[in-house]
């Protein structure tokens, strides 16, 4: 069965219009004939919203219980028996209720993808794992409910629904996002501009690189090299010389210059180990261009410009910065720099040569041509030493032979050992050979003997056609063995990958798969890195799995690296790679990276599921004793009453104090079931402004005779943002913990001050009343562990508030911060 297909609509927050886009596409897609069904859709009171409903099959939501409350969830198994074509899934992050048979809704949508269903869904920007911490920092409010970006990035299709910041607080301003009376504090706090401007540029930023991975995905599968300039990706060339500073400053002014490019820089190192650069020097450059926001990368290369733009067409890169030649003219003009030879091969791609000071300040002596990149350096040399003692022996065997030997046969065998050449050596030393056969056949066979010189016509027309024979032989067969060495190559990438994909299937652990891949490429160690991005000033890596002897433990430390993302690097020790190797190694990167995240995904669910089901099993324990609890205190306190009034005094104050305990355990019982209720997010608030004068006269009603609180508040005092009946029972549990604490002669104190945006109000016993700093030596009261107070800080941290004690002075002294609502027009 083939897997659906995931279209997910993302938004930077609440209120762009995620939902009705999907509904929308639904209401297109129901049109061209397909079965589409909503599975799920919270239009959370929105008129135009719920209209687009209308006309679509709607699947009924699931009633579940928990905690003795009602919720509706996605009936996932009426959506797989009805077997729709298209369903309609909204907010993807969302996390289920208890007792479901995914954690998260995420689950259930990959389920009906298994089964065939393409879904449609919603996400926001803030709910992705990968920026939960970023959108913390920017909004002050921990997101928690999550969704792994895996799951996103294997949708088909993302398309971002997007609100200028000014239109969506517009929006937010007519009712058209939230209820009226909780539009003032969404404006004040979570929809200032500062914070939708940055979430937009967060969403924006992340769907750009998932764009930039299907592009870079569809420019592989169709074979496509030349660059595309979608974006500025500067690469500059470092041979370890001490002009890499100057061009890396160089290429970094390059890309400041365009938003949104890339720096990267390449070392290319030569496998026959003549010209590696410092490695001092190069690790010193590798810091600059790192802290320059770009990234190193090294590879192998025999042909240095051939390494460069192969490098350079994978990397899609758009312009290369080189430095100029620090060869001498001489040996510039005999063989051309690297500049010169990377200008007439790069086609599209722009390349900018750099003078510097150290330009042609050395002549180096000319080098040996390179190994053909086909058969690699030593079957290039065996076939050298194979013509230099093939040659010469066949020739003094023809000479001892003497009159039984004619130039035919001489030209003939002479071929023969030019096509064994070829075979061993590839081109190069074929056509030496060729050439080095021609002259000896002149010389010991051709009239007049022993001279360089041909008198018959004949003689001269067998020596050109010979050479002529000799080369294309010589061509035809250096082309074969590079053909055969491509196809040799191919087939041993092919079967690398296949084994270490199939290795992944069967569930092997990373150390196996890293030995795999240590044994497939001759390495001596390899190490899969992760950097720990809590160390913003200076990078710490640690190794998740390694294999061989001295495995690297920081990617400087390696001879090899192959990143796999941002964080996650693979690094080896051992024998130089060619670019053909590196490439190979890059996609095995790519697939341990992968077993590697899905390992993480796997053991965190299982770890989540495991603390859901302890925490499940907790609140289930806590929500039976409180019911358990709830019939004997209620027995007790009728027992009580039932006594009536006792004739002694002695007796009726035990009567009072035991009436008092019971009611207080009564208390405590329903604070544990309000606890258990507000941690399962079933507790519904409704934030509004709301006075303080008038509440705290709630307040003392609640407190009931006999128990005074003194309340001193400043005459323009504004509103605090907060749920009116939540407030009030957190400010009688105060205000009750304070009497409690307070001497028989004083009475607890309420006070209230204002700041920036908020509403301070300070609790304390009766140990202040009076000039501040008389103390009565009364220790400092610890009430972190108070049942009452732990309900009354968990409330107000849901009003979006925090509750702290006072560190100066001995005694109760909390302090109540609440944010303040803007003023009213008739104040």
């Amino acid at each position: 069965m083939a897997r659906g297909r995931l279209r997910i609509y993302l938004g930077a927050a609440p209120g762009v219009g995620k939902t009705y886009a999907m509904l929308e596409e639904g209401q297109r897609l129901a049109a061209a004939g397909a079965e589409v069904v909503v599975g799920f859709v919270e239009p959370h009171g929105r008129r135009p919203t719920t209209a687009l409903t209308e006309g679509l099959e709607i699947i009924p939501r699931r009633t579940m219980e928990y905690r003795g409350a009602t919720f509706t969830e996605m009936d996932l198994d009426a959506v797989l028996a009805r077997r729709p074509q298209v369903a309609l899934v909204d907010e993807l992050a969302h996390t289920n209720v208890p007792g479901s048979r995914h954690t998260k809704r995420w689950q259930d949508v990959e389920e009906l993808l298994d089964a065939g269903i393409d879904v449609v869904t919603t996400l926001n920007v803030q709910h992705l794992e990968s920026l939960g911490d970023v959108v913390r920092q920017i909004t002050g409010v921990p997101q928690r409910e999550t969704l792994p970006d895996e799951v996103a990035r294997r949708a088909e299709q993302i398309e971002l629904v997007d609100l200028p910041p000014e239109l969506l607080r517009r929006r937010m301003l007519h009712g058209e996002i939230y209820p009226s009376e909780r539009i003032e504090a969404a404006l004040t706090h979570y929809f200032r501009v500062g914070n939708l401007t940055a979430l937009r540029e967060l969403a924006l930023l992340w769907l750009a690189d998932r764009v930039e991975e299907g592009l870079q995905r569809y420019r592989a599968e169709h074979g496509i090299t030349t660059p595309w300039e979608t974006r500025e990706r500067i690469m500059v060339a470092l041979t370890g010389g001490p002009e890499g500073d100057t061009l890396i400053r160089r290429a970094a002014r390059i890309t400041a210059r365009v938003p949104g490019s890339e720096l990267l820089a390449l070392h290319v190192v030569p496998s026959d180990g003549l010209t590696h650069g410092g490695h001092a020097t190069l690790a010193t450059q590798r810091e600059l261009v790192e802290s320059l926001g770009g990234s190193y990368h090294q590879t192998t290369g025999d042909d240095i410009p051939e390494a460069l733009l192969q490098f350079a067409e994978a990397e899609n890169v758009t312009q290369i910065v080189l430095g100029a030649s620090r060869r001498g003219r001489l040996s510039t003009f005999l063989r051309g720099g690297v500049g010169h030879r990377t200008i007439q091969r790069s086609g599209p791609i722009d390349v900018l040569v750099v003078t510097h000071e150290h330009a042609a300040e050395s002549s180096p002596a000319l080098r040996l041509p390179h190994p053909s990149r086909a058969t690699g350096p030593r079957r290039f040399w065996t076939a050298i030493v194979l013509a230099a003692i093939t040659l010469p022996a066949l020739t003094l065997l023809l000479v001892l032979l003497g009159e039984h030997v004619d130039l035919s046969l001489a030209l003939v065998l002479y071929l023969l050992a030019v096509v064994v050449i070829a075979l061993v050596g590839g081109l190069v030393p074929a056509l030496l050979a060729a050439l080095a056969a021609g002259l000896l056949a002149n010389y010991y066979f051709t009239r007049p003997l022993h001279s360089l010189r041909v008198e018959r016509l004949d003689d001269v027309l067998a020596l050109v056609v010979y050479v002529v024979t000799a080369v294309v032989v010589g061509m035809a067969a250096g082309t074969a063995a590079q053909r055969t060495y491509q196809a040799v190559r191919a087939s041993s990438e092919a079967r690398a990958l296949s084994r270490l994909a199939t290795a992944m299937m069967h569930g092997q652990d990373l150390p196996t798969l890293l030995e795999q891949v240590r044994e497939d490429f001759g390495l001596d160690a390899v190490s899969l890195l992760e950097r720990d991005t809590g160390h913003a000033a200076e990078p710490r890596w640690y190794v998740v799995a390694s294999t061989g002897e001295a495995p690297p433990e920081r990617p400087y430390d390696a001879d090899v690296e192959s990143p796999v993302g941002d964080n996650v690097t693979l690094a080896a020790r051992g024998r130089p790679l060619s670019s053909d190797d590196q490439r190979v190694l890059a996609a095995c990167a790519a697939q341990l990276g992968m077993a590697y995240s899905h390992g993480r995904l796997a053991a965190h669910d299982a770890e989540t599921g495991v603390r859901a089901e302890a925490e499940h099993t907790r609140a289930s324990l806590l929500l039976i004793a409180s019911r358990d609890l709830r019939g004997p205190l209620r027995t007790a306190d009728d027992a009580l009453s039932s006594l009536g009034t006792p004739a002694d005094l002695g007796d009726a104050r035990l009567l009072d104090t035991a009436r008092s305990a019971l009611r207080r355990a009564g208390r405590l019982v329903s604070d544990l079931d309000d606890l258990s209720r507000l941690h399962a997010g079933a507790l519904d608030l409704y934030l509004r402004p709301v006075d303080l004068d008038e509440l705290l006269t709630a307040v003392m009603d609640a407190l009931g005779p006999g128990r005074t609180l003194r309340c001193m508040l400043p005459e323009q005092l504004p509103d605090v943002i907060a749920d009116a009946a939540v407030l009030t029972r957190v400010l009688t549990t105060l205000a009750a913990e304070a009497q409690r604490h307070s001497p028989p002669d004083r009475r607890a104190r309420l006070t209230a001050e204002t700041r920036p945006g908020l509403v301070e109000i300070h609790i304390t016993d009766g140990t202040r009343e009076g000039a501040e700093g008389t103390a009565s030596g009364t220790p400092p009261v610890h009430t972190a562990d108070s049942l009452a107070l732990r309900m009354s800080r968990d409330l107000t941290e849901t009003m979006g508030g925090t509750l702290e004690p006072t560190t100066t002075g001995p005694g109760f002294a909390l302090k109540l911060t609440l944010p303040a609502a803007a003023p009213r027009r008739d104040q």
